[in-house]
């Protein structure tokens, strides 16, 4: 398989280099957290002239750390390395697994000559009592699946046929590495048994596995549709389950979160500039594991290319929500208020966008359809329409560009244009 380079995420942590902050890379098990530090940022540093001796790397997962996984022999094995007063590097993946690891990282970032920096696969990392432990000392490193860009780097096969495995088998990049399909498949069913389920059991203490199972069955069958807690615990008794309630739906999907496996994006008045607390989306991290969760047995397109457009957005930088745009007609002589969804919208900064997610515009009225709701949004920002087909980029009269997702994935920039 060909190296991949993820540029993206080592200019993050080149950027970071120094800081005197302890640099945090999240995201979800398995998706290159540990080869970014371990290898491309490992060397990046030893390009850039540091001796490999100033670089210490712990991989607290592997058995044969184990001994360093209390906390007080980690201290003491890392200032036993640091041998004269030079800057050193120091890699600790999935520190989760050391109790009380806020209070070491700490401790160990008052050296000026320490820089520090950390993987770990869930988020309470960043949790608000975290954060207060660090005192503003973290700064987090988002890591996702593969791009589309980056999938297609070390994709041996041309775009269209990427375009189906990246949409049915995802990207996470051990994927590029099974020849045939049953691996792949073997490779994400066992992987999400085996893995992120029971690691979110047992994180969480969580005692009805049942409950969680049909949980992410519901979830993932609905991805892009609009639910919360309660929706989700009634279709647990209309679907004869029985009783959950609306309380631990709530707790569960924070679970998954926490694990990173979902993420979800809330309601944003376009033109009351203010969120709507329920209901909200989810999307997955990697449509590959939700397949493979439904058993490869709902493969919507639609819905995929929806998820792919979100995550797209998240590996850019932006806060990405689900739009809605209020507005009033008239029926039978009363006049009343119709609400209007915008797929996403995302802000970066200064910078915003308004986009739509459309399988296909066989015809004017789906596109008269498709532009309904971006036509209301008075602001100057740009709109888009990305559409599954390999299309030429065009603009309609109101100045909506419409775009091919291959398009809009592959180039970095395609917002800009």
């Amino acid at each position: 398989m060909k190296e991949i380079t993820r540029f993206v995420y080592l200019k993050r942590l080149i950027d970071r280099k120094e800081n005197g902050m302890i640099k945090v890379i999240t995201g979800i098990r398995r998706c290159g957290k540990s080869y970014l530090l371990f290898n491309l940022f490992y060397d990046y540093l030893v390009k850039q002239g540091v001796n490999k001796s100033h670089i210490i790397t712990i991989p607290l997962d592997d058995d044969e750390y184990e001994n360093l996984r209390d906390r007080a022999g980690l201290r003491e094995y890392i200032k036993s390395q640091i041998t004269d007063e030079s800057i050193y590097y120091l890699f600790l993946d999935e520190i989760q697994l050391v109790e009380g690891f806020e209070s070491l990282l700490n401790g160990l970032n008052r050296n000026r000559n320490l820089d520090i920096y950390v993987t770990g696969s869930n988020s309470k990392f960043l949790s608000s009592d975290i954060i207060t432990e660090f005192r503003g000392r973290g700064d987090e490193v988002r890591v996702y699946p593969l791009s589309f860009s980056e999938f297609c780097s070390a994709y041996d096969g041309d775009i269209n046929t990427a375009w189906g495995e990246f949409s049915l088998y995802g990207s996470l990049p051990a994927i590029l590495s099974f020849k045939t399909v049953e691996q792949k498949m073997n490779y994400l069913k066992t992987l999400f048994e085996k893995v992120y389920v029971t690691d979110i059991v047992d994180r969480n203490k969580i005692r009805d596995i049942t409950v969680l199972e049909k949980l992410l069955q519901f979830v993932a069958s609905a991805v892009g549709s609009l639910t919360n807690p309660l929706k989700l615990a009634n279709t647990f008794q209309s679907n004869g389950y029985g009783r959950v309630s609306d309380n631990t739906v709530r707790s569960y999907l924070q679970c998954l979160e926490d694990a990173f496996l979902i993420e979800k994006a809330m309601q944003f008045n376009v033109k009351g500039k203010k969120y709507i607390s329920t209901p909200y989306k989810y999307y997955f991290m990697d449509v590959g594991l939700r397949n493979a969760f439904l058993n490869f047995r709902q493969y919507e397109e639609t819905h995929i290319m929806e998820n792919i457009i979100y995550n797209e957005l998240l590996i850019r930088g932006f806060s990405v929500d689900v739009g809605v745009v209020e507005h009033s007609i008239v029926e039978d002589g009363k006049r009343i208020r119709k609400k209007l969804e915008v797929d996403f919208v995302c802000n970066r900064g200064s910078e915003r966008y308004y986009l739509q997610s459309a399988f296909a515009i066989p015809d004017n009225e789906k596109l008269e359809q498709e532009k309904e709701s971006l036509i209301r949004i008075s602001d100057s920002f740009k709109k888009f329409i990305i559409v599954r087909e390999d299309t030429p980029l065009w603009r309609t009269e109101e100045g909506i560009t419409i775009m091919g997702i291959k398009d809009f994935l592959l180039n970095w920039e395609s917002l800009n244009v």
